[in-house]
């Protein structure tokens, strides 16, 4: 996440400094992890039957919800990002990769938002929803960079049947 994304957001597009970003991140992280639900829980939740519909309804452990997302989605878009830079990816490809990414980050966030019961820790449970936040904030930078700045971010001299996504 925002490994060729945040770079443009703070050289080239200028919003907000680093600084700005990161007062507003550690505020957003203090306020969920004061909202976080305390749980005293002595055994962990057992699901039975299919994994997907267990997370959407919190019958998994948030740490089974979390990190596997987590991983397989940086991962995605590290490849997208990788390639549409380097002119491998057509625009329209990388945008089909972030399109295919959004229903499985809302089945995500829903999940994580109800699995957060089944955690002992209340930074686990407020770094988790937080983190599903910082997702959003990846997909309206990146839909800003596609909107506004396409010649920064993709290969356009190398993109020759998309060119005009460049513009």
């Amino acid at each position: 996440m925002f490994i060729y994304s945040l770079p443009l957001f703070f050289a080239q597009i200028g919003v907000a400094s680093p600084f700005e970003l990161l007062v507003v991140a550690i505020g957003l992280f203090v306020v969920f992890f004061i909202s976080a639900p305390y749980v005293d829980q002595t055994e962990s939740p057992t699901f039975r039957g299919h994994y997907l519909f267990a997370a959407w309804t919190g019958n998994v452990t948030l740490q089974w919800v979390f990190w596997p997302f987590f991983l397989i989605f940086n991962i995605s878009l590290f490849l997208a990002d990788t390639f549409a830079t380097r002119g491998l990816l057509t625009v329209s490809s990388w945008d089909e990769v972030h399109l295919m990414l959004l229903l499985p980050t809302v089945w995500w966030t829903t999940a994580i938002w109800r699995c957060s019961y089944n955690s002992q820790l209340r930074a686990l449970t407020g770094g988790a929803r937080f983190l599903t936040l910082v997702v959003f904030f990846e997909y309206g930078l990146k839909l800003l960079i596609r909107i506004d700045y396409p010649r920064l971010f993709f290969g356009c001299e190398e993109l020759l049947l998309d060119y005009g996504s460049c513009f």
